[in-house]
């Protein structure tokens, strides 16, 4: 599995189901300004032992709203903002100062300028988009069906969150590291063919869920009327009610998180004996992926699910869903009226966003997500100083040596087990800020007056690229993050991090403040993608990326038993009075912010080497720390964005990532918390896993 801090498309306003206790005085008086902290938007007539996220956070979710075109705000929101004011600067200056043809600085400038020209956009109505509708029109049986799905067969699956997964082609494809020989790559299909962001907004039957497909089913006919295909009632209700079977073969974002699980390794000839439906000779043969002896079928009751649905389920009803889907992929390069009922749906019907983002922020968006290292070699230029990636590299070192000394303590883990341990720790690439190697861009034609075919051949050449490292040797320096991305990532198989350069600024990080804030802030961040080498997922790839048992029989009922009470633990967090965190879902998520963190506070004081840290604002260094940490997952959300989140993400939301202190003998003391306050928990209870 490959493992993220955050997944940025939900974060929203939510109530603690923790009640927050008033109190007649506070030992910090939140009005002084603190360098390097939110002084002001704390509220300190909470006891932190009651609501630590409304300590840190209070005044801040009072006074702040959410923008009207985002569905939640939060400090990755506020870093993001940041980089995203940097990215106008990169993109625009791009598309003024006409650089050579060919160049990346042109191709920059010409994708943004074909995107954010709506008035040609509408000129050419759906003209570009007629062909595929007609290639999907003729198609006459199941073998030409099972071509037209290989031949559209996209590298489309986020690789950083696979239990997330959401793809809208019948399968997703994911190229990556072989976890049982890590020196060669391997393909892997995953389920998909859903437009909706998981089974459960197909099956679950709560009011709520019911009004949103009825509203979905509505969209779906508009989409067709407003692309000029005929009979779009009928073929809306064939849409959904296909899409409702294929939602019932996917598994539960849990059970997709399980590398162990996905692990299946299927010769060609299994494929058609396991999932029998599908012409998988035809399907390969178009997907370039003929000359592969094996693929890894990550889901594979899924797979057979779908398999089995394209040989039982009308071929009219396959047609209309691949001409929906058609449409609604390229909403944003059709005219705009399509557009616009595209963000109806999935902007604010799903998410609650009351207002679609400006076409020339999502103009700079979208450039920044079609040639995203191009666009990142420029923004480190300008943006990523040398002297912050050597800070970071730092602290990564700090962190690194932080989680040494935490396992030569572990009682209850066996010397053998904490050799393997130390050896993956021994072997972790860390890369900061950007790679040291660029992709190149070009193979990639790019021009200033075709949006809707800047946005297809990037589909392509994405592919394209992704196939070539089946007969490539795996490149273990590949970054899967842009540098411009707000983001950090654990590659288990690779036992390697990124860190990109935006994440490496205020709120995380921030040279000029005190250091035990830089270590609660991105020493935290840095912590947790360190811990996913470790955390349920990753503990299962051993120091060479091998998907390997390298755990005694009791060392690792230990460290399940441990796991298991962290579940608990956030289960018991009601962010809805309907739908609680799933402990299970964001366990990984969850051990890796309890780990982290609990690194990063042992960096921080063997960076003292000895002193004491120094006073700020009156705060103590231990204050300074964990304030900071908590601050960093300030979050308010929209209802249905945090909802979307509960159901589909494997992180829980930002509130409850902050009361991972609770666990920490250390967080006691310096905020003076009792036995009788909300959050207190005995020694006993307190997860130590790390």
């Amino acid at each position: 599995m490959i493992r993220r801090i955050a997944h940025f498309t939900v974060t929203a306003a939510v109530t603690l189901a923790i009640a927050a206790e008033l109190v007649p005085t506070a030992s910090l008086v939140a009005q002084r300004v603190i360098r390097g902290l939110d002084a002001s938007g704390m509220d300190t007539t909470v006891l932190p032992g009651n609501n630590f996220y409304e300590y840190a956070n209070g005044n801040w979710e009072r006074r702040t709203q959410i923008p009207p075109d985002k569905s939640s705000y939060g400090s990755f929101n506020i870093a993001a903002d940041r980089a995203q004011q940097q990215l106008i600067t990169v993109v625009h200056g791009a598309a003024s100062t006409r650089a050579p043809a060919g160049s990346d600085a042109r191709k920059i400038g010409d994708y943004y300028t074909a995107f954010v020209d709506t008035v040609a956009i509408a000129a050419r109505g759906t003209a570009p988009i007629r062909p595929v509708l007609d290639s999907i029109a003729a198609i006459k049986n199941r073998v030409e069906l099972a071509r037209f799905f290989g031949a559209h067969l996209r590298a489309d699956v986020d690789p950083i969150n696979l239990g997330t997964l959401h793809t809208d082609n019948l399968f997703g494809l994911w190229i990556a590291q072989d976890f049982n020989h890590p020196a060669r790559n391997v393909a892997a299909l995953l389920q998909g063919g859903i437009e909706l962001p998981d089974r459960s907004y197909y099956v679950d039957q709560s009011s709520s869920m019911v009004a949103l497909r009825t509203e979905y089913r509505t969209h779906v006919a508009r989409m067709f009327t407003l692309a000029g295909v005929t009979g779009a009632e009928a073929k809306a209700d064939s849409v959904v009610a296909l899409e409702t079977r294929i939602a019932r073969t996917h598994w539960k974002v849990e059970d997709s998180e399980d590398p162990a699980r996905g692990n299946n390794h299927w010769a060609r000839v299994d494929f058609t004996r396991n999932a029998p439906g599908l012409d998988w000779n035809a399907f390969f043969t178009a997907a370039q992926l003929a000359g592969e002896d094996s693929l890894v079928a990550w889901q594979p009751s899924a797979i057979a699910g779908i398999s089995a649905l394209v040989a039982s389920a009308p071929l009219e009803s396959w047609k209309a869903l691949l001409a929906y889907h058609t449409i609604e992929d390229h909403a944003a390069v059709l005219p705009p009226p399509v557009d616009r009922e595209a963000f109806a749906m999935f902007g604010k019907a799903l998410t609650g966003t009351p207002v679609q983002a400006t076409r020339d922020h999502r103009a700079v968006d979208a450039t920044s997500d079609a040639l995203g290292f191009a666009v990142g070699r420029i923004y480190v230029q300008k943006y990523f100083p040398a002297s912050a990636k050597v800070r970071a590299q730092t602290m990564v070192a700090g962190l690194i040596r932080a989680f040494q000394h935490r396992i030569d303590a572990l009682s209850w883990m066996a010397p053998s087990t904490k050799a393997e341990a130390k050896a993956k720790l021994g072997t972790l690439r860390v890369s900061v800020g950007y790679p040291d190697k660029w992709p190149s861009y070009a193979a990639l034609r790019v021009s200033p007056t075709d949006a809707y075919g800047n946005e297809d051949r990037v589909v392509r050449f994405t592919y394209d690229r992704s196939i070539a490292k089946l007969r490539k040797p795996v490149d273990r320096d590949e970054w899967v993050m842009t540098p411009q991305l707000v983001n950090a990532v654990n590659l288990p198989a690779m036992n390697a991090l990124n860190f990109p350069a935006a994440i490496l600024q205020p709120p995380f990080f921030d040279a000029t403040r005190a250091d035990a804030m830089n270590y609660g802030g991105i020493g935290a961040v840095i912590g947790h993608e360190i811990s996913h080498s470790f955390d349920n997922n990753g503990a299962n790839f051993d120091a060479h990326g091998r998907l390997r048992n390298w755990w005694t029989p009791a060392d690792l009922a230990h460290f399940q038993a441990s796991t298991h009470a962290l579940a608990l633990q956030y289960d018991a967090y009601h962010p809805l009075p309907d739908l609680a965190i799933n402990g299970q879902q964001t366990l990984s998520e969850n051990i890796a912010d309890l780990a982290g963190v609990t690194a990063a506070y042992d960096a921080f004081h063997a960076s003292l080497g000895g002193k004491p840290a120094a006073m700020v604002g009156g705060l103590t260094g231990d204050q300074q720390f964990f304030l900071s940490f908590g601050q960093i997952w300030r979050t308010k959300f929209r209802e249905p964005a945090l909802r979307r989140q509960l159901l589909t993400n494997g992180h829980s939301p930002g509130p409850y990532r902050a009361l991972t202190v609770r666990n920490l003998d250390a967080w006691y003391g310096p905020f003076d918390v009792k036995a009788n306050e909300k959050l207190y928990l005995t020694p006993a209870n307190r997860v130590r896993i790390w």
